[in-house]
């Protein structure tokens, strides 16, 4: 059981690592050299960048060290840990990147360069979000954050009756919002607002294709055989459930089957082979929680 903890957890790790490297990409290579603003801390951070030449880094590492000052004596250390790992990593990660984009566009180089072109913005917007959106989503599938408004919002979530996603809209919203008095740039603003649709589209698909999963039920006269099958070729289970039927009033028996979406066309195949009078009907299943699929929450 310990074993098993460790190596979730290493697991966790590795893939909020992944995803904030993704995160960082989209931030280096693409919103930040053609100046886009953005929602969340990194997007106050890259606005006080654009306005003063302050590395972005620099003020979202800051930002987020006074919040989780606040979020470790109101929300406590096990809400703040992996919080304030991905903060490390993503601080150090924009900071290397940017290095390293400084150093291929040469000795002299001041700003970072604009791979897309000098007019692409709204490719660098389409480019940089979605990758915003799959390191966020890595992220949040594995317990990680990013801190900043997410920290905020938490904090808000506990003393008043507002979800999280709608907190984070609102701020998100005021964020990239601010950035026309700064910046004095309509088309600028236009992008940032597009690149808050795509990278929350992004993530919402990310999330949900990841955890997608269907239900069978399955009507058969040989339960024993496809069962066994499903768990020697699919490595899944099935539960065997007793059922009459209503017009012939005679004993059935009844498979139920969880399997991710991508084991479907397999699980068909299968009882086709055995049974090809079978009666089988699939559904999607929103959330599946338990071994061999997501942890179980709570």
């Amino acid at each position: 059981m310990n074993f098993t903890k460790w190596k979730d957890e290493v697991e966790d790790y590795l893939f909020i690592t992944f995803g904030l490297l993704l995160y960082a990409v989209g931030w280096t290579v693409f919103l930040l050299p053609y100046e886009i603003p953005s929602g969340g801390l990194t997007g106050v951070s890259a606005l006080i960048y654009y306005t003063t030449g302050l590395e972005m880094q620099v003020s979202y590492l800051i930002a987020n060290a006074l919040l989780l000052l606040v979020a470790l004596k109101i929300l406590g250390l096990k809400f703040c840990i992996k919080t304030i790992y991905a903060v490390l990593m993503l601080t150090f990660f924009l900071w290397a990147m940017q290095r390293l984009l400084l150093a291929s566009a040469g000795e002299e180089a001041t700003k970072l360069p604009r791979y897309l072109g000098e007019d692409q913005g709204f490719m660098a917007v389409i480019f940089g979000s979605s990758l915003c959106g799959m390191g966020l989503a890595q992220c949040f599938l594995h317990q990680g954050s990013t801190g900043g408004v997410d920290i905020i919002a938490a904090i808000v979530n506990k003393y008043r009756h507002i979800s999280l996603g709608r907190m984070l809209l609102y701020l998100d919203i005021f964020i990239v919002s601010a950035s026309y008095p700064l910046l004095h740039d309509w088309q600028r603003l236009a992008f940032g607002f597009v690149d808050m649709f795509v990278c929350n589209m992004v993530l919402d698909y990310v999330m949900n294709y990841v955890q997608q999963s269907v239900q069978f039920f399955i009507i058969t006269k040989h339960p024993q055989d496809i069962s066994s099958a499903i768990i020697k070729e699919m490595d899944r289970s099935a539960t065997l459930l007793p059922g009459t039927g209503c017009y012939s009033g005679q004993p059935v028996s009844v498979l139920m089957v969880v399997a991710k979406k991508n084991q479907s066309v397999a699980l068909f195949r299968l009882v086709k082979a055995i049974d090809p009078t079978a009666f089988i009907s699939q559904t999607k299943a929103e959330g599946v929680y338990g071994e061999g699929f997501e942890k179980l929450k709570g």
